[in-house]
């Protein structure tokens, strides 16, 4: 499930956007340790986070020696995540004038997701 979302303009680099999702989380939970994320978070972006709640930043890279489509660990996750949400027809287009807007639909998907998983049977 989703613990944190930030929707903002596409023109906000991946690290800028990863620290205003991550600079929601501290002190909300305590047993958060490790965070994954792609090459494209590498840099700086690991040291902040250590500072910032105690994090691990680990980065799931491919290798080199790969060619082709290879699942890599953790990261499946996340586009698993991304496909579940765009089952929702209001998600499968961006439909939204607001940002707040948008991260007010992903909530309800993610909500309605919960729901179907915890009904019996």
């Amino acid at each position: 499930m989703i613990l944190a979302l930030v929707v903002h303009e596409a023109d906000v680099q991946d690290r800028d956007g990863a620290k205003l999702v991550l600079g929601k989380l501290p002190g909300l939970y305590p047993r958060l340790q490790r965070i994954w994320a792609d090459g494209g978070y590498a840099g700086k972006l690991i040291e902040w986070v250590k500072g910032l709640g105690g994090w691990i930043l680990d980065i799931v890279k491919r290798s080199d020696d790969t060619t082709g489509f290879v699942v890599l660990p953790k990261r499946w996750i996340v586009e698993r995540t991304f496909a579940w949400i765009g089952r929702y027809r209001r998600m499968s287009k961006d439909y939204e004038v607001l940002p707040a807007s948008s991260e007010a639909m992903i909530h309800l998907s993610m909500i309605n997701l919960m729901i179907h998983r915890l009904k019996p049977g």
